[in-house]
């Protein structure tokens, strides 16, 4: 099976998943936005294909996809987290690494990238990687007053699960950082398959 059937495939589980989830429970607002968010997060690499007329590699796209549909779905919709030990810490760490690879993916994108500004790279990719995870903790500090709940189980852990979250993410854009300083001369970094303008 080509890889980008594998990648519609993921979707689809994903969002029907999450519609039976939603009209087999109660849902309060909050949950119901939740689950429904699945929609936007899994199909955003071809949200973004369309808006900014780019080609992104279907491996990419699996990336991205497995890990939304393992934090997103498994862990939020499905509830995972509330089951599963460290599945929250380990998907921090992934979204790290992942937001830290793609942050260099939209240099590319934008004719910012010279591999020869190394300073600037590592710079970039920690500042892009923490500028997310702090957003994503603000979202759920300001959803938890909006619509009830503990995303950020203060109850249990004060600002522990807060703090853990952002570094472990932080730890993740490091890994990325330490094989971009060490292992730069191999075709991991070489973005010219990995998205595309469409002209």
């Amino acid at each position: 099976m080509k890889i980008k059937y594998i990648n519609y495939l993921l979707c689809l589980i994903a969002i029907i998943g999450s519609f039976y989830i939603i009209f087999t429970r109660v849902n309060t607002i909050g949950i119901l936005l939740k689950d429904l968010s699945i929609i936007v997060t899994i199909t955003l690499p071809y949200i973004i294909q369309k808006i900014c007329k780019v080609k992104i590699d279907d491996k990419l796209i699996f990336i991205y996809i497995l890990f939304i549909f393992f934090a997103h779905f498994l862990g939020v919709t499905v509830e995972l987290y509330n089951s599963i030990n460290y599945l929250d810490k380990i998907n921090h760490t992934l979204s790290g690494v992942l937001t830290a690879y793609i942050s260099l993916l939209i240099l590319y994108l934008m004719h910012k990238y010279d591999n020869k500004s190394k300073g600037f790279n590592i710079l970039w990719m920690i500042s892009i990687t923490m500028m997310i995870a702090v957003g994503w903790e603000m979202f759920e500090y300001i959803a938890n007053i909006f619509f009830g709940g503990d995303a950020q189980r203060v109850v249990l852990t004060g600002v522990n699960d807060t703090m853990q979250d952002m570094i472990v993410a932080f730890l993740g854009s490091l890994m990325v950082v330490i094989v971009y300083l060490f292992y730069n001369k191999s075709n991991l970094f070489d973005f010219t398959n990995s998205i595309k303008k469409i002209h």
